[in-house]
């Protein structure tokens, strides 16, 4: 059987993970194993952040909706709870982006919910 010689192969994939680790600091950059590890949680960290921009957006839409509702003195529970009564099929992002910028049509929701 021939022997196979697997310097080149390796060499490609050290490049590979070299290149995806530029940017950390130190040894994690420049040095095999470090930079291994490192590209292994730096998947996780990313990974677990696309979860949690999710959960980000949601509390900040939240936020600005009850800050408007606020204003016209009405919960953000008892809005969303009368808007499902009425089978007003609107999400929390358009909500929210009507709240900070189409104030004059929110106000209009608001007043056909109460």
């Amino acid at each position: 059987m021939a022997r196979v010689k697997r310097g080149v192969t390796s060499h490609q994939k050290h490049k590979k993970v070299l290149k995806l680790t530029k940017g950390h600091k130190g040894g994690r950059s420049k040095l095999i194993r470090q930079a291994k590890s490192s590209l292994l949680h730096a998947g996780a960290y990313a990974f677990a952040g696309r979860k949690r921009r999710k959960r980000d957006m949601r509390r900040l839409w939240i936020t600005q909706m009850g800050i408007a509702l606020k204003n016209e003195g009405l919960s953000y529970s008892k809005f969303m709870a009368s808007l499902k009564a009425k089978k007003i099929l609107l999400d929390r992002k358009m909500l929210a982006e009507m709240a900070a910028h189409d104030i004059e049509s929110f106000k209009k929701l608001i007043s056909e919910v109460k």
